[in-house]
């Protein structure tokens, strides 16, 4: 008998008969005999029409009355979902945060999970009870206050409750099967893989893939939870009941990289839109000019990633070029305005048409050659490279928008990751 935390997702839980068809995935792990947590998200939409309600009634709001809003919208699935499986012979309850508790730090709209007290909960899991658990959501202890995770943050509420529970598993639900070596709707022979190691998966989902989020990522990796990415729109009567032997089968395990017997050089091809540059033309070329741009930057928790530094012809001057998220182009362009007597440069050009493609792989580690391959099969196909950042596992490079599918699936090709 397995202890299991199950995650459902928005899209998963839209509608009530969606919540049954949910309800029906955990009555087949119920019936092998496993114990279960359940952890929901909000019905597709309810908490952006909380957030707009919100800021309906006013720009400048308290974030713990924001807090207090938009958790409702896990209050409403959780409570559906324990109705809908007792209707279907489950004993369930629906338990919020604050019941378990959840504790977080006081940062409202972006809190972090400090501590999960689950003895009370376990203890209903095993007496038979299903426990299902509002995600995205804890309270604050000094003040007892309701503290929302930001979003995305019931994928990391099911890691870290698994984590507390000592589960065998954490199964995250999503609207795909699993994950893939690159987006099957650029790259139709995209595979899917049984298994991914953590270092991998938190590239991935740091470099654009939305299937898990990043701190989920970075909780399963350090406490060596096996998290499992599967579809919930499979029939679950298709389904078998998770157990050790049929872990492996259905899904994308994301585990430690020596459990992963063969390992590619490289795993996957990832890509984000969500990019823009940034380039100062001209800038005096002297020490600590980068803190002068920089400093401001992080100052206003605008997050800078590739950068790239150039002398100018006349050996006194440099141009300097980095990338922001698109969201925060307006913020830094604001920022570098601010502070532009100080900084000195002598003009600014900006885009958002860009895109960060990169080649993610532990093999990696231990292959040289894969950046040259990369470039030169870019250079091929006549694609520019704006930008290069490196780590030990991953390559990405920064390219015009117009050529992404183009640059993904030449990657996607050149690595091997089209044969079956």
């Amino acid at each position: 008998m397995a202890l299991i935390v199950m995650k459902f997702g928005g899209t998963s839980v839209a509608n009530v008969e969606r919540i049954k068809n949910v309800a029906r995935h955990v009555k087949r792990e119920v019936d092998a005999g496993n114990r279960v947590a359940v952890v929901v998200s909000a019905m597709s939409g309810a908490t952006n029409q909380l957030v707009s309600w919100v800021r309906e009634a006013s720009l400048l709001h308290d974030a713990r009355e924001y807090d207090a809003v938009v958790a409702s919208g896990e209050q409403v699935t959780a409570g559906i979902l324990a109705i809908c499986l007792q209707s279907i012979g489950v004993s369930a309850r629906s338990w919020q945060g604050w019941q378990i508790p959840i504790l977080t730090d006081n940062a409202h709209g972006a809190a972090r999970i400090k501590d999960i007290d689950g003895r009370k909960l376990l203890a209903r899991l095993n007496d038979g009870e299903v426990a299902v658990v509002t995600g995205f959501q804890g309270i604050e202890p000094e003040r007892q206050r309701l503290a929302t995770l930001g979003r995305g943050g019931s994928d990391t509420s099911a890691v870290a409750l698994a984590i507390a529970l000592k589960a065998d598993l954490c199964d995250i639900y999503t609207d795909v099967d699993g994950i893939y070596t690159t987006d099957p709707r650029i790259v139709p022979k995209a595979r899917r893989l049984s298994k991914i190691s953590y270092e991998e998966m938190l590239e991935m989902a740091s470099l654009g893939s939305k299937v898990l989020q990043t701190r989920s990522v970075e909780l399963a990796m350090v406490y060596k939870m096996r998290t499992r990415v599967l579809s919930s729109f499979t029939a679950p009567d298709a389904m078998q009941a998770t157990s050790p032997e049929t872990w492996g089968e259905i899904g994308t395990i994301v585990c430690s990289e020596d459990e992963i017997v063969e390992q590619q050089v490289v795993s996957g091809i990832a890509y984000a839109k969500d990019e823009a540059k940034v380039t100062l033309l001209k800038i005096e070329d002297k020490p600590g000019v980068a803190a002068s741009v920089f400093g401001p930057l992080a100052e206003a928790n605008v997050n800078v990633d590739m950068i790239v530094q150039n002398l100018s012809s006349d050996g006194k001057h440099t141009d300097m070029t980095f990338t922001v998220q698109e969201a925060e182009l307006p913020r830094a362009l604001e920022v570098l305005k601010g502070v532009q007597k100080e900084i000195g440069y002598f003009d600014v050009k900006s885009s958002a048409d860009v895109v960060k493609v990169s080649v993610i792989g532990v093999g990696m580690r231990s292959h040289a050659g894969v950046a040259a391959m990369m470039f030169k099969a870019l250079a091929a196909k006549g694609i520019n490279i704006l930008a290069i950042t490196t780590s030990e596992i991953k390559i990405s490079v920064l390219i015009d928008a117009n050529y992404s599918e183009l640059a993904v699936r030449t990657l996607h090709s050149l690595y091997g990751l089209d044969k079956e």
